[in-house]
């Protein structure tokens, strides 16, 4: 079957999503994992390290600025699973609205970012990057305001990562991810319509929550 944006829309519809072994290599497979990781969208922790850079940062959040460039991000590593044929498919997604970034810039440069898909209330995330201290943490509690308040009820990290445990997400089963993934996909959500806001706003509004 050949890869279109549509397959891979129904495929994170039924919870797979596709991966490459690296860059280099064109083909790609299906990945279904027994132990789902996501981040409950209220559990966001933030440290008070974190707390006090994203007061005093003067770092810039965009969103869909530059949704290529994020990919190219998350890309440029030693090792990765972004190869050509899925970085041209979700760029291919992000002109259908149907895929979205949220980038942290300094000044005219992106420093990090964060992009995923997004079907109903439900985020899948995907990657993620930084090329300054913590900017990929400070997108990553942006990115968390945002689907809140865009109505969103499940944030997919696809694997649960010690960096991503750090800051709150869990592990659940596969038939306890199917059910959220059902719930969500039933329900409205925006990415593009909650204003932006600053780290500032983000870190106060999150401590507020917590």
């Amino acid at each position: 079957m050949r890869l279109t944006p549509d397959v891979l829309m129904q495929a994170y519809a039924t919870g797979i999503f596709p991966m490459a072994e690296h860059r280099d290599d064109p083909d790609i497979f299906w990945v279904d994992p027994l132990r789902r990781g996501v981040m409950p969208l209220r559990g966001f922790h933030v440290s008070r390290s974190l707390r006090r850079q994203m007061l005093r940062t003067g770092f810039e959040i965009r969103v869909d600025q530059d949704f290529a460039g994020v990919v190219d991000g998350c890309a440029d590593r030693a090792d990765t699973w972004i190869n050509d044929e899925i970085r041209s498919l979700y760029n291919a997604l992000h002109e259908r609205d149907q895929a979205h970034s949220l980038e942290v810039w300094e000044e005219d440069t992106l420093v990090g970012g964060v992009y995923g898909v997004t079907l109903g209330a439900a985020f899948f995330g995907e990657s993620m990057f930084s090329r300054r201290t913590n900017a990929s943490k400070i997108a990553l509690a942006c990115l968390v305001d945002r689907l809140l308040d865009g109505g969103f009820a499940l944030f997919d990290t696809q694997f649960l990562t010690d960096h991503l445990a750090s800051l709150g997400a869990i592990e659940i089963s596969r038939a306890e991810y199917q059910k959220a993934l059902q719930s969500a996909c039933a329900r409205p959500a925006s990415f593009v319509n909650p204003p932006l806001r600053t780290p500032q706003e983000v870190v106060q509004r999150i401590t507020q929550m917590s």
